[in-house]
This record gives C-alpha cells, structure tokens and sequence, in this order.
C-alpha cells in the first residue's frame, strides 16, 4: 500500500492548464494527454487509486488520537482483501484528505497538500505513470461539502443550495481531467454516502428535527452525485443504501428500545453513539466501512 504525498511539478503544469481549460469548456481537456499505444499490455499489475476525504483513508478514532486518524482497516482495505480472495491482487494508493471538497481538490487549499499542489495533481501524475495498467478508481467526494451545513444542530439553507451548485460544477471537471490521463483498462467508481447525523435521532425532539432534515440534504447530495456520475460514465456505489439510510421500520435497539432502523444502523455502522472520547464522530466503525466496500464491490466493472 502507498499514501503518497509526493508531487510532480512538470504535471502539476499540465494539469493546472487542463483545470484553467476545463472551467471554460468543460471537454477541452481531452486530447491534453496521449492515449494508450496499440497493443498496450493489460496484464500489468492492478492498481487501486483511492481518492476523496476522510473516509477514502478510513479514519476513525483510536485511542492514541480519539478525534480520528488514518488506519488499515478503512473501505479501501477491505476491498483489496476482497478483491484477494478472488485472486486479484490490486496495488493500493491513497492520496484521500481529511476535509477535502470538490473546491479544495480542484483548486487546492487543503491541509494535506502544499500550496500549488492538489489531490487532483497527484492523481493525474499517478494515472499518467500507469497509463498501461488496468486498475480502478474510487472517488470519495461531496459530503465535506456540505458538512459545514449541518453542524451544530442546524441546517444551513442557503449553504446547501451553493454547495451542492459546487459539486455540480466542479466534480464533472475532476472526472474528466482524471479519465484524460488513464489507461483503457481503468473502471472509475464515484461513492455516495450515509448520513452520520441520523444519530441525533435519539438526542431529543430537536434532534429528531435535524436528522430527518439532514437525511433530506444527504438525498439531495446522492441525487447530484447521481446526476453527475450518470452523465460522465462513472459507476455509483449506493452508500446509503448500503446504510438503508431510507428505512423507517422501527426495530430494538437494544439500551434504547424502538428506533427507525436508519437511525440504528447510524448507530452500528459509525462512531456516532459511542460515549466520549471516542464519539461521537461521524467516521465509519469496521462494519461501515465493509459496508462501504461491499457497495463499491457491486458496481465495479472490473477490468480483469
């Protein structure tokens, strides 16, 4: 497994020229980087490129750093050892930032990533390098966005509506710089996502109010996804449904009694009702994120 940090400038050239041309027509892009030559040998090594925030890199809390930390056992992982147990063996980097957006991705910003330098450089470089291989990559973007939206027990209005503006514009752009600069043999996965806040369900009439408001913003955020992955060719993994964040059936929950079972699953599948220092925290547990992988597993169209 690689988690690279590592930065090409003479790609970061190309690709800052490739965005600049892009924000004015969105396919000018194509042609800026050589096809892959007749005859190219797709039985190289397999690749996986993660890309996207917190999640592509399977934070969590731990007890060394209860906030959350990078660690191994994230939906990436899982799905390399998935993909194992078939007999492919798939070379894993992840160049995921905590708190990326589509803005901080496309137009840098980050904290992971130095000043003229974005996830979005990197992945181009890394898909130039491997322009021969088959490999696949997962794209992990949309809920930072819209996170400040929907913190401290509100639901930011105008804040959704200019973000998920964002993400319309600004994902479509990423997705074609990056299928520019891969190889034939390469599936691209877009994620969607759950929504941790269905938890403040058990926090009271007003938490009741915000996790039935921010399950509506997270299903306008997979709808865009949607509409987006939809229109550039891209595979979605239904992340939520993988949550049943639509399922209203209420079920035990045990310590708790009747709850709807999106709000349980909320429960299971994240830190969020864990007891400080460990939570609450929006992150997956292990569970969430198998859950997560055996999403991306059932739309992958392998290249194999």
């Amino acid at each position: 497994m690689v988690r690279s940090k590592r930065q090409s400038k003479g790609w970061s050239r190309v690709v800052t020229a490739a965005v600049i041309s892009l924000s004015a027509a969105p396919f000018a892009v194509i042609g800026v980087v050589n096809s892959s030559p007749a005859g190219a040998d797709s039985t190289l090594p397999t690749f996986y490129l993660d890309l996207g925030g917190s999640a592509s890199v399977g934070v969590q809390p731990t007890l060394i750093n209860p906030r959350g930390q990078w660690t191994a056992t994230g939906y990436a992982n899982d799905l390399v050892a998935y993909e194992g147990t078939r007999g492919v063996t798939l070379a894993l980097t992840q160049l995921g930032c905590p708190g990326e957006t589509t803005a901080t991705m496309l137009l840098g910003g980050d904290h992971c990533y130095a000043a003229g330098e974005t996830q979005l450089h990197e992945a181009m470089a890394f898909l130039l390098a491997h322009n021969t291989q088959a490999g696949v990559v997962t794209i992990d973007l949309g809920f930072n966005n819209l996170r400040l939206c929907l913190e401290h027990q509100t639901v930011d209005s105008l804040c959704v509506t200019h973000e998920l503006s964002q993400i319309h514009q600004q994902l479509p752009m990423m997705i074609e710089v990056l299928k520019s600069a891969a190889g034939p043999d390469v599936s691209f996965v877009g994620l969607g996502h759950y929504n941790p806040f269905l938890a403040d369900s058990l926090q009271g009439r007003v938490g009741k109010l915000i996790s039935a408001t921010s399950n509506y913003v997270v299903g306008q955020l997979n709808a865009t996804l949607q509409g987006v992955y939809a229109r550039t060719g891209v595979s979605m993994a239904m992340v939520g449904g993988a949550f049943e964040s639509r399922d209203v059936a209420l079920v035990n929950m045990v310590g708790v009694g009747m709850v709807p079972e999106n709000v349980a699953n909320a429960c299971a599948l994240t830190w969020m009702c864990q007891p400080a220092p460990m939570g609450p925290n929006i992150h997956p547990n292990d569970a969430g994120y198998t859950a997560i992988a055996t999403a991306i597993e059932g739309v992958l169209k392998a290249p194999w």
